[in-house]
């Protein structure tokens, strides 16, 4: 090849490299341009503006990261509306459990206050009144045990125990008020110790309200308490043999506020199995119900036993 040959070719070479890097930039011009006018409308409000790109273009990983910042900002913008929303619901639940027995309550003391009865009737208006009180205040401190876990406030001493010995403890409190209600009760507890790491209060307070839902929501006449070992968890679960709960129901009844059919949470306030399900969840646990119409249900509380992967439950 002559001198003048191999000149030509490299300069053909060079001008169709200079021309294929001009259409290059250009494209990446074009792209920013995109990109500026994506930016704009993205905050002027325009979560659905994308910019195209090819995975070869120059400019693609900034046109990709624009897309991925919008649709991250779109899914949180849907995830903020969604949760104004059921804080709307929340409070109009809310203030509905507030004003229905206050009103009722109010109600009873006026005819007591102006003698619209007297007498026996009297002491039975005082008798329902002073329950409609109780449920009122039953349910203000649960609605404040509620917000204060879910605005993630409530503060826990973790510390490991003996989940038999604890469970003993709390079942032996629950005696007297079974009995009372004329419930016959069995437990099955491991002589044996159970360890896991929790706030003995916070367990506490899971027991008492899965006993509590029992006894005044199932319609039953017995209740059983079961400990057990699961590998490297410990379950405990509380049936009952009353009327069940329906399956369309089970996937929401630990929802705040969420009320079942009537008959059965005519005295509740929708809150003690969402506390249950949050004090859980502090614990690195789970709960669970199960239930056959007709033939009871079951609430199954599983905890990490101590010395078990447990991310949630740190040390004090």
């Amino acid at each position: 090849m002559t001198a003048g040959a191999f000149f030509g070719t490299a300069f053909a070479l060079a001008l169709l490299t200079a021309l294929l890097l001009a259409a290059r930039l250009r494209r990446v011009r074009e792209q920013l341009s995109e990109v500026e006018a994506a930016l704009e409308e993205i905050a002027a409000g325009n979560l659905n503006r994308r910019v195209l790109a090819k995975p070869s273009d120059m400019a693609s990983r900034i046109c990709y990261g624009l897309n991925g910042l919008a649709v991250r900002h779109q899914t949180q913008l849907v995830r903020h509306q969604r949760a104004a929303q059921a804080y709307k619901r929340f409070l109009t639940g809310i203030s509905h459990d507030v004003k229905t027995p206050l009103a009722s309550l109010s109600g009873y003391l006026e005819a007591i206050e102006y003698g619209v009865v007297s007498g026996e009737e009297r002491d039975a208006y005082l008798h329902v009144a002073y329950e409609k009180s109780q449920r009122l205040n039953r349910f203000v401190e649960h609605l404040f045990e509620w917000v204060k876990l879910d605005s993630g406030e409530q503060a826990f001493h973790f510390a490991p125990v003996d989940c038999s010995e604890l469970t003993r403890s709390i079942l032996a409190d629950w005696v007297a008020a079974l009995e009372g209600r004329g419930f016959a009760y069995a437990f099955d507890i491991p002589e044996g110790e159970c360890r896991v790491r929790a706030d003995a209060d916070a367990y506490r307070r899971i027991l008492d309200n899965l006993l509590q839902n029992a006894l005044l929501h199932s319609g039953g006449d017995a209740i059983a308490v079961r400990v057990a070992e699961r590998g490297p968890r410990l379950e405990v679960t509380v049936a009952d043999n009353g009327r069940g709960i329906p399956a369309e129901h089970l996937p929401h009844i630990f929802e705040r506020l969420y009320q079942c059919d009537p008959a059965r949470s005519a005295a509740g306030n929708g809150l003690g199995l969402a506390i249950v399900r949050e004090l859980a969840a502090a614990h690195g646990g789970t709960v669970a119900a199960e239930s056959v119409p007709g033939q009871g249900a079951a609430f199954t509380l599983s905890l990490p036993k101590e010395g078990s992967e447990n991310k949630r439950a740190a040390p004090e």
